[in-house]
């Protein structure tokens, strides 16, 4: 079949494109299911404890990723201002994962202990009271709201069946350590979270050939 007639005939252009669609895509997606830099965990890398957890429901419910990419790329720009490029092994207890491109504000794949609990609570109330040129949305009521401890373990219990490794004595011992939590308390637990777990050390010894 030459190409005149492939340009002639419809239906056969039709499932030759779709032919190679599909040959590029599994080319492209099957190794990323089987690979293991992919479907492994980071060294340092373990399921979020369950004040982290609620905090990055919360993180997800309000947005939050929509105006900050949690991805940075191998680029010297981008590692000289954030860090460590975000590997795929971080985020494989991510659902969904927070990887992306939209950056309203900084990417935050590394902000975790840059700064105190105390300027993080600040900046969520008002971002204008420590970055005064912010256009960031505030959100005083997460200090109002106190955590369904009932639904963060119903998570963790979900989770589980996913084969993420939270026993069930720490799925019943999490209420202890989520009485009296805010919905600000949590967030800003994930926050600080954020680009501390992983053994670069370990990460980069393990991809030398």
């Amino acid at each position: 079949m030459n190409h005149e007639m492939l340009e002639k005939n419809i239906g056969w252009m039709a499932i030759l494109i779709i032919l190679v669609i599909s040959i590029g895509g599994l080319v492209q997606i099957v190794p990323l299911m089987v690979g293991a830099q992919t479907i492994n965990p980071a060294p340092g890398i373990k399921p979020y404890p369950p004040l982290q957890l609620a905090g990055r429901n919360i993180y997800v419910r309000e947005g939050c990723y929509t105006c900050h990419s949690q991805m940075i790329r191998m680029l010297s720009w981008e590692t000289q201002r954030y860090g460590h490029y975000s590997v795929a092994g971080e985020s494989v207890y991510d659902r969904p994962f927070q990887w992306g491109s939209k950056r309203t504000g900084p990417d935050l794949a590394r902000v975790g202990a840059r700064y105190s609990d105390e300027w993080h609570k600040i900046h969520l109330m008002n971002p204008r009271d420590v970055v005064p040129e912010s256009n960031m949305p505030g959100y005083p009521w997460l200090a109002d709201n106190t955590l369904d401890i009932a639904d963060v373990q119903a998570n963790l219990r979900a989770l589980q069946t996913l084969d993420d490794a939270y026993s069930n004595e720490e799925i019943s011992n999490a209420a202890a350590g989520l009485a009296g939590k805010t919905e600000l308390d949590a967030l800003v637990a994930y926050l600080q979270h954020l680009g501390n777990q992983t053994d670069f050390a370990a990460l980069n010894a393990g991809a030398k050939p």
